[in-house]
Order: structure tokens, then C-alpha cells, then sequence
């Protein structure tokens, strides 16, 4: 059995659209060595978990690096996929906040 070596941020990585196991190349899987590209498994081989062909399998991008059908998406709702993490945060735990604010001022009123 040999290990190929190739450059991990170029291997994308497959989710089996059935249960959603991920296939990582850099990591392989137990019958197939590190470092097989999805492209090169065997014709035979099937999910391990739910034992899905490979055209159940949708690739979801290398795990270093851009995520797959992100930038299709990055348009969709009211533009909180362009925000970055603490944006995002700031936005919720805000809004939870002032949602606080609002109750407590009409249980103040009822006093």
C-alpha cells in the first residue's frame, strides 16, 4: 500500500448526500490509502456508512481554503452571508438585547 503525496488544498472534499459522510482525501478511508482523490476510487466503492454509489456524493471543496458554492449563495437573503463572524454576532446578540430591553420596559410600565 503506498500514500500518494499531493498538496491537501487541492483535493476536494465529497459529502454523500444520503447520510452525510465526508469523504476527505487526505484522510482516505479503510479500504482506499490517503491521498486518493475522489476521482480515482475504485468503481466499486461505496459510502462506509449508508453504502451509496458515488454519484450520491457532492463535492463541498478542499477543507483549506474556499468553501464551495459560496459565492452563488452570497446573495441570497438580506445580505448577512457577506457579514463576517463578529458582524454576525453583533447583529444577534443585539437584537436579543433590545428584545430584553423592550420586555423589561413594559414590566416597568405595569408597576
Amino acid at each position: 500500500m503506498t500514500t500518494r503525496i499531493t498538496d491537501p488544498t487541492q483535493l476536494d472534499r465529497y459529502e454523500c448526500r444520503t447520510c452525510g459522510y465526508i469523504y476527505e482525501p487526505t484522510k482516505g478511508d479503510a479500504t482506499v490509502p490517503a491521498g486518493t482523490p475522489f476521482e480515482e476510487l475504485p468503481a466499486d466503492w461505496r459510502c462506509p456508512i449508508c453504502s451509496s454509489a458515488t454519484s450520491r456524493f457532492k463535492s463541498i471543496g478542499p477543507k483549506v481554503g474556499t468553501v464551495a458554492g459560496f459565492e452563488e449563495n452570497a446573495g441570497y437573503g438580506w445580505g448577512v452571508n457577506v457579514l463576517n463572524a463578529q458582524t454576525k454576532n453583533v447583529l444577534i446578540f443585539g437584537a436579543l438585547f433590545l428584545g430584553f430591553l423592550f420586555f423589561m420596559s413594559i414590566y416597568f410600565l405595569g408597576n
